[in-house]
């Protein structure tokens, strides 16, 4: 395989994979899964740098708080104390009560909801500030949860559910950030068009050590291609960080 496409690959498993953590990656992790490419500490500084960007800590979860804006923290503020009401349970109730949601008892599936609601919060954190707002992450998230309910007879072990329901609602809400991409009103100011995408194109040349392509922009930001195409256009094709927009 390209060492470039190895790279970008790389990049966006272990981008994954703290998302899955919780929006936590260790140094060791990280080294590990790009040994191969030797990379001294300025290069991995970068990476870390574009990691936390993706709300993604190093050692620790990225402060959160610092991306959300005020309307998101008072929505997620209020939604927890409004949840906070679902009691812990123990080990052994959970997985007894995954057991009765699998074999599709209904109450039990609807308390599992309720178990979960308080994770659905804890991962919209990891994509706030990414282009939705806090309630359509929630929303998306808890939507994703209730229809996943219906999927849990499929699994074979209670050790499942929480994998396929995490990974359901992270593809809820990376839809909706997306789809809000595609149809938001970001062009309003052109100025502001192209320096978003100069700035993304720049720090994503930086870590790939390369000048990157429309596609790889845009599926490493939250810039669709043909935004991307729109600035390009207005620089006569020309961004740093982008390969020549007259030759894609």
């Amino acid at each position: 395989m390209d060492r470039e496409v190895l790279f970008g690959k790389t990049l966006e498993q272990i981008k994954r994979k703290g998302k899955e953590q919780g929006g936590i990656l260790s140094e060791q992790e990280i080294e590990e899964a790009f040994a191969c490419f030797s990379l001294d500490q300025s290069r991995l500084d970068m990476i870390y740098a574009y990691l936390n960007k993706q709300g993604i800590g190093i050692g620790e979860p990225a402060d959160m708080d610092e991306v959300m804006d005020d309307h998101d923290s008072r929505y997620l503020e209020r939604y927890l104390r409004e949840i906070a009401l679902q009691e812990p349970l123990s080990d052994g109730e959970r997985e007894a009560l995954i057991l009765r949601a699998m074999a599709g008892e209904a109450d039990a599936r609807q308390e599992l909801i309720s178990v979960f609601l308080p994770q659905v919060a804890d991962m919209a954190r990891l994509y706030a500030g990414q282009g939705a707002a806090m309630e359509d992450l929630v929303g998306e998230g808890n939507v994703a949860l209730l229809t996943g309910m219906e999927m849990l007879g499929a699994l074979e072990h209670p050790s499942e559910v929480q994998g396929m329901l995490d990974r359901r609602i992270m593809e809820a809400m990376e839809d909706l950030i997306a789809e809000h991409v595609r149809s938001g009103d970001i062009g309003k100011q052109v100025r502001q068009r192209v320096n978003q995408v100069a700035d993304a194109a720049k720090e994503l040349s930086e870590t790939l050590l390369r000048k990157v392509t429309v596609q790889e922009l845009a599926r490493e930001s939250d810039i669709t291609e043909e935004e991307i195409r729109e600035a390009l256009r207005l620089c006569a094709g020309k961004i740093d960080g982008i390969e020549d927009g007259h030759n894609r």
